[in-house]
């Protein structure tokens, strides 16, 4: 059976990275666990490295955190559901808004259980995910702060997600500006969110957006680069994170198939470069599991060549000797990873 290996050690040691680079600049940092399903070990070494809070976009993941005993404070990150509104202000302490139906429903929520419910309302600034346009966030504004059970902390936006506009100053200072708006009308300072692992950049050089104060943090802790350009952190582990599967065929074969080519199983018409005979290993994980083209292996020599849903296929010509039953590991992209912690069919290890 395939396996993720989460390195918690080295986890921590990326998060206390971030968070005291962020921490010398009055930022704070929300850890965010999505991409590891929310994993209450992981949770409880990013609050240890001085996660301001843990943030998730999955109900299901915070609950998992709360009876794992773990303190929080939650953050949900993906735009709640009007349909979970109770459930959201049961589970979590903050959640980022956009609509004002949905906060409507949150302070009903709130109100029928005593609770007071922190929002942090999302503008879009260029990236054409959620946000309300930047016309219209002070209605949106006045209206949620007349609402009962709710209590606006912060202004935040989401960037280099959907449309991969990446952070800089002309979008940073509209956040800032609406930011500075919403405490005049609140009396309140914000939390001003601007972002996430692809702002990590700006922080290293200082060049956050004067105003923003929190920076809501996955890939850059768990795969230890920013998402701009896919760079290494300085002083990062890079594989704290890593899949592991079991060689099941080890063959020499050509390279190219033989026959007509036509559809392979997932309706893609694939092309082959002819390099002659190859030796090519086959593994126990496929697209049912991982991406395969998101998998770096860590033996020298050895080549992703694809995968169907259960099988990745190699070329190990030029690695060291090799047989069937041995293991080979991979440093996962972000989609990959985020297949493999999702499948039930690849097993979690948890290791320092």
């Amino acid at each position: 059976m395939p396996y993720l290996t989460i390195d918690l050690t080295r986890l921590e040691h990326n998060a206390a990275l971030i968070c005291r680079q962020a921490g010398e600049q009055g930022v704070s940092i929300f850890a965010v666990t999505k991409v590891l399903c929310g994993a209450p070990p992981v949770a409880e070494v990013f609050l240890a490295a001085g996660a301001a809070g843990i943030a998730d976009s999955r109900l299901d993941n915070i609950a998992r955190l709360r009876q794992a005993g773990v303190e929080g404070p939650f953050v949900l990150l993906r735009v709640p559901t009007l349909s979970a509104a109770a459930e959201v202000v049961a589970l979590a302490d903050i959640s980022l808004n956009s609509e004002l139906a949905t906060c409507q429903a949150l302070s009903c929520a709130a109100q029928a259980m005593g609770a007071t419910h922190q929002i942090i309302l999302m503008v879009d600034v260029g990236d054409l995910r959620e946000g309300v346009w930047p016309a219209d966030f002070l209605f949106l504004l006045e209206a949620v702060k007349l609402l009962p059970g709710l209590k606006i902390v912060g202004v935040g936006t989401n960037l280099a997600c959907f449309g991969g506009v990446i952070p800089d100053e002309s979008n940073q200072d509209l956040l800032t500006g609406l930011a500075k708006q919403a405490e005049q009308t609140l009396g309140l300072p914000m939390l001003v969110s601007g972002g996430n692992s692809s702002s990590l950049a700006l922080l290293a050089e200082k060049k956050l957006g004067r105003g923003v104060n929190n920076l809501r943090i996955g890939e850059g802790i768990i795969l230890g680069r920013e998402t701009i350009n896919r760079a290494p952190l300085p002083g990062a582990h890079l594989d704290a994170c890593l899949i592991t599967a079991e060689i099941i065929e080890l063959k020499s074969k050509p390279s190219v198939p033989l026959g007509t080519i036509s559809q392979d199983a997932f309706g893609n018409v694939p092309s082959f470069v002819d390099r002659g005979l190859q030796m090519r290993a086959i593994l126990d994980i496929g697209r049912q599991d991982t991406v395969p083209e998101g998998l770096t292996p860590l033996l020298e020599g050895c080549e992703v060549l694809g995968g169907s849903s259960d099988h990745l296929i190699l070329d190990v010509t030029k690695a060291s000797a090799l047989a069937v039953g041995d293991h080979i590991s991979f440093i996962p992209s972000y989609g990959a990873l985020l297949a493999a912690a999702t499948s039930p069919y690849v097993k979690k290890v948890y290791v320092r």
